[in-house]
């Protein structure tokens, strides 16, 4: 199995591209005292990536261990894609593996692609103490995935710890946490439009313009500009 892995890196340094790499670093905000600062790109597209996840999903649990912790960008996005294909047919070990290694899923698209998948899917009928913890966590990633996580439990109508969370990462102070608050909340909106507004009937005065934007985005246009007048 270890050449399988070797396979794996081969293939994805001969589908380099340092031009779209390059693209992919600035994109992702890999300067100094950016949230991605220090992330290494190689140029892969994700449509490349998907293929390459469903070649190698044989991949051992030790192998992609290896792989999710890699410091390239697509190397762990392609272990994050794999881990998703392998968690319904042995979720406990995946889930492990996605919180021990959690310190490599350290950008929004790592999160997004992989958070409400593994972490949501695992915690749907189990205690989420551990997506509070994360909530109010100093680490950024750690509090995207407590509120992405929970599109896992929106999707089986559950709507209660996305509100308890969105409502804890309200004073959050950075941009990205905001964007992903609103997302979940526009998820509830979706299926439960009566359920959202009782959310913002309590919050949009308070909360971060981005969060409240998105989390509207889906309302009627009358009802976005009077909560757009409360904040």
């Amino acid at each position: 199995m270890a050449t399988l892995l070797a396979s794996l890196t081969r293939e994805v340094k001969s589908l380099s591209d340092p031009e779209r790499a390059r693209r992919s670093s600035r994109y992702f905000k890999t300067k100094k005292g950016d949230y991605g600062h220090g992330d290494v790109f190689i140029g892969l597209t994700m449509p490349v990536i998907r293929v390459l996840a469903k070649k190698y999903r044989a991949l051992s649990v030790a192998e992609l261990t290896t792989l999710v912790r890699s410091r390239v960008h697509e190397e762990r996005m392609l272990a994050l894609i794999i881990m998703t294909l392998r968690y319904p047919h042995d979720p406990d070990a995946i889930y492990t593996l996605y919180l021990t290694s959690r310190r490599y899923i350290n950008n929004w698209d790592l999160v997004d692609v992989s958070a409400s998948k593994i972490v949501g899917d695992y915690l749907s009928t189990r205690p989420r103490a551990v997506l509070y913890q994360f909530a109010k966590s100093k680490n950024l990633w750690e509090r995207r995935i407590a509120i992405v996580a929970t599109a896992a439990f929106i999707a089986h109508g559950d709507y209660a710890d996305t509100l308890t969370i969105a409502a804890i990462l309200i004073r959050d102070p950075h941009d990205l946490i905001h964007k992903a608050a609103g997302w979940m909340l526009r998820e509830v909106g979706k299926r439960d439009q009566g359920v959202e507004e009782a959310f913002l009937a309590k919050h949009a005065r308070t909360m971060p313009r981005t969060m409240l934007r998105s989390a509207i985005e889906r309302l009627p246009e009358r009802k976005q500009r009077q909560y757009l007048s409360r904040s």
